[in-house]
């Protein structure tokens, strides 16, 4: 990954760390699939997740605590509570999918998916989750190389690269023109 590496000795300096004190625990992301899928009450995660009590109670607080879900009073019954992924835990949604895709493909066991997952307006299953450059092309390990901030856009010949336009929800990257571009 270039001539950096990583201060891998300062751990509060990296993000892995950080998300890994809040989510580095089974509980917590089978909760966070348990919300993705529209489980809200205290009562139907315990069900439906066969977790104990107190393990439950204690997971749910940190994920509030972290502000990966929000606390609400249910719209029928403001005596009861609703659990709600945030916009912080939704970001987790393609780190959930990655682990998922992985389980599948190095599981000790053969992982039949059923239910599959599809993309909606076609209802095919979804692609595996990639790294995307800025323009949208994937990159593999080979592809990638650590830098410091100010030498941000500084390509390996001197010349400055322009980030490409954001790509947003439902955007199609045209892979050819990328590659095009790139051989430029």
């Amino acid at each position: 990954m270039g001539d950096l590496r990583e201060p891998l000795r300062e751990l509060i300096e990296c993000g892995l760390p950080q998300a890994l004190e809040v989510m580095g625990e089974r509980w917590s992301f089978m909760i966070l699939r348990a919300s993705f899928n529209g489980l809200k009450h205290f009562e139907e995660f315990l069900s439906e997740l066969g977790i104990a009590r107190n393990i439950l109670s204690n997971r749910l607080a940190k994920l509030v605590e972290h502000g990966i879900l929000k606390r609400e009073p249910c719209a029928d019954d403001r005596r009861k509570i609703e659990y709600r992924l945030t916009p912080k835990g939704l970001d987790l949604l393609p780190a959930m999918l990655a682990l998922r895709q992985w389980g599948q493909k190095y599981g000790s066991e053969t992982v039949v998916e059923d239910p599959v997952l599809v993309d909606e307006r076609d209802r095919l299953p979804i692609g595996p989750v990639s790294i995307l450059a800025h323009d949208g092309r994937i990159l593999g390990p080979q592809d990638l190389w650590l830098t410091r901030p100010e030498n941000l856009g500084r390509r390996a010949d001197g010349s400055i690269a322009q980030p490409a336009p954001p790509l947003g929800r439902g955007d199609v990257v045209d892979i050819a023109a990328a590659k095009a571009a790139a051989a430029r």
